[in-house]
Order: structure tokens, then C-alpha cells, then sequence
């Protein structure tokens, strides 16, 4: 339907689902049926050979080449569903029902997407996508169950268990990608013992090959080099005992899965990692971190620093496909700036803005950068933007109430070589509808730090990588949502009438200890905001007292700002 070389995307919004052709057509591809209904999510597969929408009535699955229908499966209120890498399996989640004998239902199941058969099933309380995944091969499978990681060669997925992973309190785990696919697991901090991140080769689970432990671990994050050599492991705290902080303490981890190293990566300014993120060879990572304005370093394949790209404010990086450009953004309340740098000579190409940006995403070919501004992030001025790799803008489209938009992945092979930069084209068209070129970027909301981030599927957090991100993990495909997205919740006595503002008059009089109370019972009302937009993302009804809720954000981050200059 499109030529070999011609990338191909899809975006959901409240009026359609459809899929169009990247450069040089933008627009729908021909033959492609759009749901007649509301969509509720649609999905890629890893390495882009299959593509599925959910509605309330069932789920289509396409050949994502020729978008051919491969099977539609008849089957109700699908909430989220995912891909296996080859597109070979496809896992969908309803919401659990109670059955008459107590039991909960088996609202997790996987199908056969070439016929649309039901191959297995299983009860799962949360939607979790890391509770479900392949190796890249589509060899095995897994879940983890209480105490456990239970494998299955993906033939026989619901049949009689292939092989345990046995670890009391385990509590997150991780397939790697890669010819060679082993299992990270981890194991938080109980009863005085540190927390621990595991690497098992599949099946041999008889002794690990390699073991990292740590403190300050409530919570991780994983992720793996393309290869599946190594292991960058994101630790997170609720909360920051020191007070300087009052979004919790972040580490960084390097493991080779070989055995033979693994140490602290060395951050060399205080305050969070706000990204991090593999080049496609494998062999280096950058991160993002400290305290605002943050510094963006770039580390060797033995965690050295080697480079530098400053100190800004800035809160996401990632590469191209090809690895020749590297996006260093500052997303959220940070206006959207984007610098883009040169890999091989570390020289910086251009910097342009992107404001109000909840969604970026290189395009497979390296050449275009993808922008997108989503709902509910910010309800007004939505749509999606292409920028070709040296900053220019080529393409503009309003979307009234644009939900999701991604690429299909594609390998980087399926595109000529590229060079590191080259001449932009010309505009195709710009169509900013009733804004205006020198309108002012409108403030979106405060910055989240990850483990307040309020998470959507298909979305990569500091995460889907994957992503990513997993089955589709933190983010499949490369897909990934840009830091600043959905935020916390306010009680009855919140700060909307006031504008936010804190009065001194009704904090001169706290304690340092009444102070500290008051920021960990706002915390916990920004974690019920996110749950609360989640639901809101996924397509859930909110109603009155919910949507005002959502309305204090913003004084809610104030507050806690506010408080902790007085400690």
C-alpha cells in the first residue's frame, strides 16, 4: 500500500482512529477502514509487523505492512492490550470481575493473532503490563505470580508450567531483549536486608549471573541495552529522608548480565535522574539528572563519563534510530525547548521549541522528529508536529481532543544511510489553525518527577521502553510520553479558590514536623490525581468531584514548593 521506504503512523483521537503515511504524502492511507465506534487504545507491535485497536465491541488486528485485517476478536470491554515482539501473541486486560464462587476472573488473556483464538488465560488483579512478556525470539513467555516467575514456551502459554524462577518477595521482573534472553528480577528491602536486582540466564536458574544490592529502593525501573547485555536499574524512594527533595531520592545502576561488572553510575550533580537512555549500538547511555537547571552527560559502555551536553533545563534525551543525533529536551513546564546534537562530532546542530509537548518520538527513518500535544494534558491547541532533523519545522495538524499518536517501528536497515545533517525540505504544510507564530507557549502544569508520573499504556515514563515501556513494557516500539504529563489530587480545603497561593499566615505557625506532614499528605494527593488521570486517558467516565480534582494540580506543586523553601 506504501511504498518500502515510506514510514507509516497512526493517532487516536474522540472523533477517529486512523493511519496515515509519513514523509513526504502526511496523510490517511488508502484502504485503511476506520472503526465505525470509539477506539480505547491502539498498538504496534515491538519491531512493527502487526497493529491492533481496541473498542468496546472487540479488537482488530492488521498486518502493519499492507494493513490487512488478520482477525477481529469478538470480545467486550478490553481496556488495554499489548503485542508480543513478532506480533505473533496478543495479550488483552479487562477490568476483574468477583465470580459466584468467590474466585476472581481470568480478565488477562492471550490470543493467536494470525485466527483469533483464545490460546490462554489468566486472573490478574492489575493492569500491569511487565506481568506479561516474551523474549524477542517468541520462544518463551512469563508472568509472575506471588513468590515466582513461571515460564512457558509460548506454543504451550496455559498449559503445564516449562519452568519456575522461585524468590520470596519478588516483586518486578524484566525479560531482556536479545539472541541470548535472560530474566532481571527484583527483590525490595525487607526486614533490614537491602534490595536486590538478579539476572538469571533462561532456564538456568540454579545460580544467578550477576547480583546487585542496595538500599534506598522502594521501587525500579529497568532498563536493557538493545542487545540485552546490560542493564541500567533506576532506583526510587517514596520519599527523601534528607528534605531536600520532596519527590523522593533516585540512583542509578549499571549490571552486565556476563557477570563482570556492575558499579554506581556516577552522577556528579544532586537532585533526580529525570531520564535516561541506551544508544542503539548498545555500547553507551545518557542520562539526565539534578536538580533543575540539570545535566545531560553521556556514558561509556563501562558507565565513564565522556561527554557532556551542559546544564539546562532539561528532562528527556533520546537518539535517533541510526544513533547519529541525540534529542536533549525539557518538556513539561520547561517550555519544550529542543537541543539536537551531532553524535559523532558532539556538536550541537540546532535548538527550536516545542511547547506544550506531551508526546516525542523519533520517526524509524532518524529524519523526523515527531511532537504531539494530547489530551488531557492540555484540552486546546492538540494535534501533532514534524520536524526534520536539523530542527525545521515541515509539517503541522490540528486534531481536535487527540488522545494517542505514534510510529510504526521499522528497522533501521529498511532506510538508506542517512547524513548527519542534511538539508531540510521544504515546509509541506504548517497549519496552525487559530493560533499564531508569536503566540506565548502557555504554561502546562509542574514538571513530575517519575514516580509521581501518572502512567498510560503504551507510554513510555521514565519507562515502555518500552518503554518501553516488558510485553510492551514501558514503552513498545519506541514509544514514549514525555516528562510533565499527569499529576495529584487535592483534598476538600485545596488552594483552587485562592489561585493556588500559599498563605504565609497559615504556615508561619507550623512546625518543621507539621510542615513535613502537610508535604507527605500533598504527595499523596498528587499519586491519587494520577490515578485518577489514568483513568481519565483510558477512556473511564470521570465524574464531577473527580474532574475538579484534577483543576488543583498545579497549586497543589505550589504548595509543596512553597513548604519546603521554609524547612
Amino acid at each position: 500500500m506504501a511504498s518500502q521506504h515510506t514510514t507509516q503512523f497512526s493517532y487516536r483521537s474522540q472523533k477517529e482512529l486512523t493511519v496515515w503515511s509519513g514523509h513526504p504524502d502526511y496523510k490517511p492511507i488508502k484502504g485503511f477502514e476506520k472503526p465505525e465506534t470509539a477506539t480505547r487504545t491502539f498498538q504496534y507491535s515491538k519491531h512493527g509487523h502487526a497493529y491492533a485497536y481496541a473498542t468496546n465491541e472487540s479488537v482488530k488486528v492488521f498486518d502493519a505492512s499492507t494493513l490487512n485485517q488478520r482477525c477481529e476478536i469478538k470480545h467486550e470491554n478490553i481496556v488495554d492490550l499489548w503485542f508480543s515482539p513478532q506480533g505473533s501473541y496478543l495479550a488483552t486486560w479487562e477490568r476483574p470481575k468477583k465470580l459466584e464462587d468467590g474466585s476472581g476472573s481470568r480478565n488477562l488473556v492471550i490470543w493467536d493473532t494470525k485466527t483469533g483464538e483464545q490460546i490462554a488465560s489468566f486472573s490478574q488483579k492489575q493492569l500491569n503490563n511487565w506481568n506479561f512478556q516474551w523474549t524477542d525470539d517468541e520462544k518463551f513467555c512469563a508472568r509472575m505470580v506471588t513468590g515466582e516467575i513461571q515460564f512457558w514456551e509460548s506454543k504451550n502459554v496455559g498449559k503445564s508450567v516449562w519452568a519456575r524462577l522461585k524468590l520470596e518477595g519478588v516483586a518486578k521482573f524484566s525479560l531482556s531483549p536479545g539472541k541470548a534472553p535472560a530474566v532481571a528480577v527484583f527483590i525490595p528491602e525487607r526486614k533490614g536486608a537491602p534490595a536486590i536486582v538478579r539476572m538469571y540466564s533462561i532456564p538456568n536458574f540454579n545460580q544467578a549471573l550477576s547480583n546487585k544490592t542496595f538500599y534506598k529502593a522502594d521501587s525500579v525501573q529497568m532498563f536493557w541495552n538493545d542487545l540485552g547485555t546490560n542493564l541500567l536499574v533506576l532506583t526510587q524512594t517514596d520519599v527523601d529522608k534528607t528534605g531536600k527533595s520532596y519527590y523522593g531520592e533516585t540512583n542509578l545502576y549499571y549490571l552486565a548480565v556476563a557477570g563482570n561488572f556492575d558499579c554506581r553510575v556516577p552522577l556528579d550533580k544532586e537532585g533526580a535522574v529525570h531520564d535516561v537512555t541506551w544508544g542503539p549500538d548498545s555500547k553507551e547511555f545518557v542520562v539526565v539528572y539534578g536538580s533543575m537547571p540539570a545535566k545531560t552527560t553521556l556514558f561509556d559502555h563501562r558507565a565513564n563519563a565522556i561527554f557532556t551536553f551542559g546544564i539546562d533545563p532539561r528532562n528527556y534525551v533520546r537518539y535517533n534510530p541510526q544513533g547519529a543525533i541525540v534529542a536533549v529536551a525539557g518538556f513539561g513546564n520547561l517550555n519544550g525547548t529542543i537541543d539536537l546534537w551531532d553524535r559523532k562530532t558532539l556538536k550541537k546542530i540546532n535548538t527550536f521549541q516545542a511547547p506544550n509537548a506531551s508526546h516525542c518520538e523519533w520517526s524509524p527513518c532518524g529524519r523526523y522528529i515527531m511532537t504531539a500535544t494530547l489530551t488531557p494534558r492540555l484540552r486546546v491547541d492538540n494535534g501533532f508536529k514534524m520536524w526534520h532533523h536539523s530542527g525545521s519545522l515541515i509539517y503541522e495538524e490540528s486534531v481536535d481532543e487527540l488522545f494517542q499518536v505514534g510510529w510504526r517501528p521499522e528497522p533501521a536497515s529498511q532506510f538508506p544511510a542517512m547524513r548527519s545533517p542534511s538539508p531540510p525540505p521544504k515546509p509541506i504544510k504548517v497549519n496552525a489553525g487559530n493560533k499564531t507564530a508569536s503566540a506565548a507557549p502557555k504554561s502546562t502544569g509542574a514538571y513530575r518527577p517519575p514516580h509521581l508520573r501518572g502512567t498510560v499504556a503504551g507510554t513510555t515514563t521514565l519507562s515502555q521502553r518500552e518503554a518501553a515501556l516488558s510485553g510492551r513494557g514501558p514503552s513498545v516500539g519506541g514509544q514514549r510520553k514525555v516528562p510533565g504529563a499527569p499529576a495529584g489530587k487535592n483534598g476538600k480545603n485545596n488552594n483552587a479558590a485562592n489561585g493556588g497561593a500559599l498563605t504565609t499566615s497559615t504556615t508561619d505557625t507550623m512546625t518543621p514536623e507539621e510542615k513535613q506532614k502537610k508535604i507527605r499528605n500533598l504527595e499523596k494527593k498528587l499519586r491519587q490525581i494520577a490515578e485518577i488521570r489514568d483513568k481519565q486517558s483510558r477512556g473511564q467516565k470521570l465524574d464531577a468531584a473527580q474532574l475538579q480534582k484534577l483543576t488543583v494540580e498545579a497549586s497543589v506543586m505550589r504548595e509543596i514548593a512553597a513548604l519546603r523553601e521554609q524547612l
